[in-house]
């Protein structure tokens, strides 16, 4: 009976695998993009074949969201990972910097992405919700820390993410978006409550000149 559940179980097991092996292969080709951008490239990529493929995302569109879902549950997961850092700041740059990899698979996809988000709106609801209170939730930290300023919000900083993100489009614009994204958060920085501004020292009081009378 033992070994009848080990081996009703171990298709589901493979099953498994070969999914997220397709997902995760589906990111790294999808990033890059260009005319390579095809399921063949994924399946190759993945180790599986193409009918594997097929059967657990019957249409391009079933995998361009399963990938999209994916990430966006990532980066969710990434940002409760991160509350507990014991840097805020530095958490809400490692998240952000994240997102930037996420930005890049959804270019990668755009066109089929969009036409997805066109046929449900509930899509679109999903990733907004999630990605607004992972942002959200990091930044309230930040701000309660008294490290960041408190008058942007999380949609704020997400759209001056993505608006960093879709500025570019040359080769290695990803290095260009980190590098602006450590401008953007340092300026957003303020002096922690209590800790008051170092002042210059204080020059030596000079003796009273005695007046001869």
């Amino acid at each position: 009976m033992d070994d009848h559940t080990d081996h009703s179980r171990k298709p589901r097991a493979d099953a498994v695998r070969n999914r997220e092996r397709v997902l995760e292969a589906a990111k790294a080709v999808f990033s890059a993009g260009g005319p390579e951008a095809s399921l063949e490239a994924v399946a190759k990529r993945a180790g599986v074949g193409i009918g594997t493929l097929y059967r657990h995302f019957p249409t391009r569109e079933d995998l361009f969201e399963a990938v999209y879902r994916r990430e966006v549950e990532q980066l969710s997961e990434l940002a409760e990972q991160l509350k507990n850092a014991k840097d805020p700041v530095d958490a809400l740059r490692r998240w952000l910097n994240s997102t930037v990899e996420f930005v890049a698979t959804k270019k990668g996809m755009s066109a089929a992405l969009a036409l997805t988000f066109q046929s449900t709106s509930e899509l679109a609801a999903f990733s907004m919700d999630r990605l607004t209170k992972a942002i959200g939730s990091l930044l309230e930290r930040a701000v309660a820390a008294g490290e960041m300023r408190g008058d942007i919000s999380p949609e704020d900083l997400l759209r001056a993410l993505i608006g960093m993100c879709y500025m570019h489009d040359q080769p290695g614009w990803q290095s260009s978006v980190l590098r602006m994204l450590d401008v953007f958060v340092d300026g957003l920085r303020v002096q922690p409550a209590g800790k008051p501004k170092a002042r210059p020292a204080a020059k030596p009081a000079k003796p009273p000149v005695k007046r001869k009378r």
